[in-house]
């Protein structure tokens, strides 16, 4: 990412590698309810219209939340939370981690590359990731959307993060764990290209226009506005993945029947369902990860430094 001073030494792709894996997680960790929130207020209305005078069972944000906890415990909100840390660790180690690489390849070294060249960048690490880490985000998708409610007749899915991947597995195959693979590789591309791109160029012109310097209060203003950035651009196909990803074989015929199925069945609107979930998570996603990844890449180069005075003396 832009900024920096000369003399900081240049961290390695292997420590963005590894610091955007960690930044990630720990993202991850802060804000899961919203985004469990956000996929239940995604896949809500697939199945069946709700009866005329019937009110919807899950309502707003925190309204989702409430209804999770009071009917199926605190614990249900992390419902496919180790799932989303394998999704972390092979996600956003690669599409964050190797932004700044793929961006110098590109540009062949320049040291401003043009929009086009970031928004490359982006779109690159965005579907590379896709290709090998797919599996982690139908079984994330899959625990959060089911509901456990015994009294209901309710039950899960799948009894763990194992039994997920086994299960798709046999049931439906090896595609059944790469379903909605294009779906997830158009998402990721636009994604990336709107958080990384927006936070790069935003967090640029702050320290090019001496508003801030290359600190915290920098870091949260670029990523808070990535994440909103990021969610208005990404709700529409989110809500797509998410619905596919979690339909049962033979429900839709592709990413395409999906998207015309919520269409003609309930309206543009259903695109954006969740959209105040999905801001939320992403925009406390994006500020959490981006602050935590530049604190591990500073943490990285001070002890680097500090190996470098240390061998003097040895």
């Amino acid at each position: 990412m832009a900024g920096g001073s000369a003399a900081d030494l240049a961290p390695t792709a292997a420590v963005k590698i590894f610091s955007a894996g960690i930044a990630g997680c720990v993202a991850d960790l802060v804000t899961f309810p919203l985004d469990t929130a956000k996929v239940r207020l995604q896949v809500q209305g697939e199945s069946k219209d709700l009866p005329k005078g019937q009110k919807a069972t899950y309502r707003g944000v925190f309204g989702t939340i409430i209804t999770i906890v009071r009917a199926e415990g605190p614990r249900n909100l992390y419902n496919g939370l180790l799932a989303g840390l394998h999704r972390q660790m092979c996600f956003a180690s690669v599409r964050i981690g190797l932004y700044d690489t793929m961006k110098l390849l590109y540009a062949h070294g320049a040291e401003n590359p043009g929009l086009g060249t970031r928004l490359l960048a982006g779109s690159t690490t965005g579907a590379m990731t896709v290709a090998f880490a797919q599996p982690t985000d139908v079984v994330k998708v899959r625990f959060q959307a089911q509901a456990h409610q015994p009294e209901n007749g309710s039950v899960k899915r799948y009894s763990s993060t194992t039994d997920a991947y086994r299960t798709i597995a046999r049931v439906e195959g090896l595609r059944g764990l790469w379903k909605g693979c294009l779906l997830n590789i158009a998402r990721n591309a636009i994604v990336n290209c709107s958080e990384l791109v927006t936070y790069d160029i935003i967090k640029e012109q702050i320290l090019k226009n001496k508003l801030m310097t290359d600190n915290m209060p920098c870091h949260f203003t670029a990523a808070f506005a990535a994440g909103f950035c990021t969610t208005v651009v990404a709700s529409p196909v989110d809500v797509v993945k998410t619905r596919f990803m979690n339909s049962v074989p033979g429900q839709y015929g592709g990413g395409t029947n999906c998207a015309l199925t919520m269409l003609f069945k309930e309206g543009p609107s259903a695109f954006y369902k969740g959209f105040m979930p999905s801001f939320l998570r992403l925009g406390s996603w994006n500020i959490v990860m981006f602050v935590s990844y530049e604190q591990i890449q500073r943490a990285a180069r001070a002890a680097k430094r500090c190996e470098g005075l240390l061998s003097l003396f040895l």
